[in-house]
C-alpha cells in the first residue's frame, strides 16, 4: 500500500494527542478511505482550450492493472466570456500581469468549487459522499527545455487552482498539481496521459493508439500485451488550438462548430509545407508543447516565410485544419513503422469535428479509427477520468503496474 502501516498506526493513535480534533479527522477520513474497497473520486479537467471545466465523478475499485472504472456523471461547465478573455490574458504568454495571474489563482478556485458543487447538487450527490477530489488546474504555462534557447532552467510548467482553497470551499480531500512530481522526476511534465490509458486501456490482441485532440493533440501508444515500460505518451502537435484561435480572432466564435467555416475555404499547400517544417517536428517523441508554441504569432510567421498574400480566412482555417491531421498523421505513421495493424481510439474535441477526421482518414486510410466509447469510456470524460485514475493510484496504488516504483503524484489538501 502506498500508505505504510506505521503511517496509519501513528495517523490513528498519536495524532489525536498532538493536534486538535479538527485536524485530526481529516487525515484519519484520508487514511480510512485509502482503505476502502471502493472510492467516489472527482476528477476535474480544464485543458489548453478554455473552454470550460470537465467534471468526471467516477466510482473507482481497485488499483494498478486491477483498476476498474465507473463514470456515475459527467459534465463539462462552459466557461462565460469574461472568464475566456481574463485566463486568456494570462495563459500561453510569456509577459503578465503578476498581480492579474495571481487573483486569478483564487478567482478560477472559486468558480471550479462553484461548479462543481452545483454539479453534484444537480446529481443529487451530497459533496461528503465524495471521497477525493482530482484536479488539474489551469495551465498558464508550460516550458519544456527543447522549446527554449540553451539556459540554465529545465523544465517547467505551472498550473492556477488552487487545492487547499478547492479543499476548503467544497469540504472535500483535494489531490491537486499533478504535474510537479513528473518535472521533479527530470521529465517534461505532459502528457500525463500514459498512467490511465496503459492501466484501463491495454490489451494483449490489440496495438493501441489513444489520440486524445484537445486544444494540443496527444496519444498514448500501447503495443499489443506491452509492459508499461515500452508504452510512450507524447504530444504531436496544435489540436484545436489554432483554429480556435482564428475563429476568436477573425470570426468572433470561440471554435470552427462542424468545420463550417474551413469547408468554405480552400487549404493552401504552400503554407501547410511551411508549418510543417516548425523545428518542434524535428525533436524526437517523446516530447511535450502548448498554445505558447503554436499560436497565430507562429502562424503569421509561416505565412510571410511562405511569401503568401491573398489568403482568405476561411483558407487559413481549412490550412490549419490540415495541419492539424497531418502532424497527428506524421506521429502516427512513425509508431505504425514500428508496430504494425493500429487501431486508434480518439477523444478530445477534436472528435467533434468532421473535417478534421476526414482529413486524417485520407493522410492514413489504412489505419483502423474508432471513437474512445467503442472501449465504453466516455471520450468527452476521458482526461477528467485519467485524473480521478491518478488520484486514486497516489492514495491506492503499489509498486506492480508501473515498474520499479508507486505511481504517487499530486499534492493533498485537507478540507479542515
Amino acid at each position: 500500500m502506498h500508505f505504510s502501516a506505521f503511517f496509519i498506526l501513528f495517523t490513528i493513535i498519536f495524532i489525536p494527542l498532538i493536534y486538535k480534533l479538527d485536524y485530526r479527522m481529516g487525515l484519519e477520513k484520508l487514511v480510512k478511505t485509502s482503505l476502502k474497497p471502493e472510492r467516489i473520486i472527482l476528477g476535474l479537467m480544464s485543458g489548453t482550450s478554455l473552454d470550460g471545466l470537465d467534471m468526471a465523478l467516477c466510482k473507482i475499485s481497485g488499483h494498478g492493472l486491477q483498476t476498474k472504472v465507473q463514470l456515475i456523471a459527467f459534465e463539462t461547465h462552459p466557461y462565460n466570456k469574461d472568464l475566456k478573455d481574463s485566463l486568456q490574458s494570462v495563459c500561453f504568454k510569456k509577459n503578465v500581469d503578476l498581480e492579474n495571474l495571481t487573483l486569478l489563482n483564487s478567482f478560477i478556485s472559486d468558480k471550479h468549487a462553484e461548479y462543481i458543487l452545483s454539479f453534484l447538487k444537480k446529481n443529487n450527490i451530497k459533496p461528503n459522499a465524495v471521497d477525493f477530489l482530482a484536479s488539474h488546474g489551469q495551465t498558464v504555462f508550460h516550458s519544456p527545455k527543447n522549446s527554449r534557447e540553451k539556459d540554465r532552467f529545465n523544465h517547467a510548467t505551472l498550473q492556477i487552482g488552487d487545492g487547499d482553497m478547492l479543499a476548503v470551499k467544497t469540504g472535500m480531500i483535494t489531490l491537486s498539481d499533478f504535474r510537479q512530481k513528473n518535472v521533479a522526476e527530470g521529465k517534461e511534465g505532459a502528457p500525463l496521459a500514459i498512467y490511465g490509458d496503459y492501466l484501463l486501456f491495454q490489451n494483449p490482441n490489440e496495438n493501441r493508439i489513444l489520440l486524445n485532440i484537445g486544444g494540443i493533440s496527444n496519444f498514448t501508444f500501447i503495443p499489443a500485451g506491452a509492459p508499461f515500460t515500452e508504452v510512450t505518451s507524447t504530444d504531436v502537435g496544435p489540436g484545436n488550438t489554432l483554429m480556435d484561435q482564428v475563429c476568436r480572432k477573425f470570426f468572433g466564435k470561440f471554435f470552427d462548430e462542424d468545420a463550417n467555416l474551413a469547408r468554405q475555404g480552400k487549404s493552401s499547400e504552400k503554407l501547410l509545407h511551411q508549418l510543417l517544417t516548425h523545428p518542434f517536428f524535428k525533436a524526437n517523441f517523446p516530447k511535450s508543447t502548448g498554445p505558447e508554441l503554436f499560436n497565430l504569432e507562429m502562424v503569421n510567421d509561416a505565412i510571410m516565410k511562405a511569401e503568401i498574400h491573398n489568403l482568405s480566412k476561411e483558407d487559413l482555417l481549412a490550412t490549419l485544419n490540415k495541419f492539424t491531421a497531418k502532424a497527428i498523421a506524421d506521429a502516427i505513421t512513425y509508431y505504425e513503422a514500428h508496430q504494425e495493424h493500429l487501431t486508434v481510439y480518439i477523444s478530445g474535441g477534436g472528435l467533434h469535428n468532421p473535417l478534421l477526421l476526414q482529413n486524417l482518414k485520407e493522410y492514413l486510410p489504412q489505419v483502423k479509427f474508432l471513437s474512445l466509447d467503442t472501449l465504453n469510456i466516455n471520450p468527452d470524460a476521458k482526461e477528467a477520468i485519467l485524473f480521478a485514475i491518478l488520484a486514486n493510484e497516489t492514495i491506492y496504488g503499489d509498486m506492480k503496474a508501473f515498474g520499479p516504483k508507486a505511481l504517487s503524484m499530486g499534492k493533498i489538501s485537507l478540507p479542515y
